[in-house]
């Protein structure tokens, strides 16, 4: 695929999106937006990709938001590439949609599994678009800033819904009150990322898990599975878990899958799974996240 700010690649079942504008700290832009969302496309429609890794090139991760435009960066009335996106994304609620929270919810839709490698400074956007990814993962260089009340805007990407949920709301507070920036040993410790590694171990450490999944796993078991538990986060109670756990255990119970799995455990041998995501997804698990009627 050919791609202007982002590069793809896929090997041995492990899709790596990297953001590609090194000489600007990899800065989002609105290329860049859509450029992710059609990658995301691309490892859903792929059945040999069973788990993304989404890092950046040169010493950043994401800067955030490309303030090239100066004091009009974030009007979309005065701004033509945020006008552009108006056009491109739409409305929502009778304004044009943030860019950031199209891939934030595009991410949050993926049926592979995300893991972010933050290989040096993500800011705003950069930090806000992968609350939806599934683990994250810093180097020790890597810092975080949530710095939108010093830019005089608010946390966006959807991220007052996923924050809160991924650190806790007094966390999730502290950083987005203060807007300050911080270390990588404050990110583990605040729940931000699960890991942190010398840096030279950290797209190793990334695709050794993603290499677990792809060897290990059924790409069906774990498509449903992380829409589930991502779903479950809104749930009125468990017995909205309770009621589609039931359905799926019934429904993948008597799919090949389960019959593999079980045949090679008791083989001693590795599974080879034949279900593909594209075409046995089951239907009766609900798209995440729902889309509002009269976006």
């Amino acid at each position: 695929m050919s791609y202007q700010q982002i590069a793809y690649e896929v090997a041995d079942g492990i899709a790596t999106i990297t953001l590609n504008r090194p000489e600007k700290l990899n800065a989002f832009t609105h290329t860049m937006r859509a450029e992710l969302i059609d990658a995301f496309d691309a490892t859903d429609a792929d059945d040999s990709v069973r788990a993304v890794i989404v890092t950046g090139a040169g010493r950043g991760f994401c800067a955030g938001a490309d303030l090239s435009s100066g004091a009009d960066t974030f009007n979309a009335d005065a701004d033509s590439e945020r006008a552009k996106t108006r056009r491109e994304a739409g409305e929502i609620g009778g304004v044009p949609r943030d860019g950031g929270g199209t891939v934030a919810l595009r991410v949050a839709a993926s049926r592979k599994p995300v893991i972010a490698a933050f290989n040096g400074p993500a800011v705003g956007v950069g930090v806000t678009m992968t609350l939806p990814m599934d683990i994250r993962l810093a180097a020790e260089s890597a810092r975080f800033g949530l710095v939108f009340a010093r830019r005089g805007i608010l946390p966006e990407a959807a991220s007052t819904w996923f924050l809160p949920r991924v650190v806790g709301i007094s966390q999730a507070m502290e950083w987005v009150a203060t807007g300050r920036v911080f270390g990588a040993e404050e990110a583990l410790a605040g729940r931000l990322v699960s890991r942190v590694v010398p840096d030279d171990e950290l797209l190793p450490t990334a695709r050794a898990i993603a290499r677990e999944i792809a060897d290990n796993t059924s790409g069906v078991s774990v498509a449903v599975a992380r829409q589930l538990l991502w779903g479950m986060l809104s749930a009125d109670s468990p017995w909205e878990a309770h009621r589609l756990d039931s359905k799926g255990i019934n429904h993948l119970g008597a799919a090949a899958d389960a019959a593999e799995g079980v045949a090679s455990f008791l083989a001693k041998r590795p599974a080879e799974f034949p279900l593909k995501v594209s075409q046995d997804y089951p239907d009766f698990i609900p798209p995440w996240p729902r889309r509002p009627d009269g976006i």
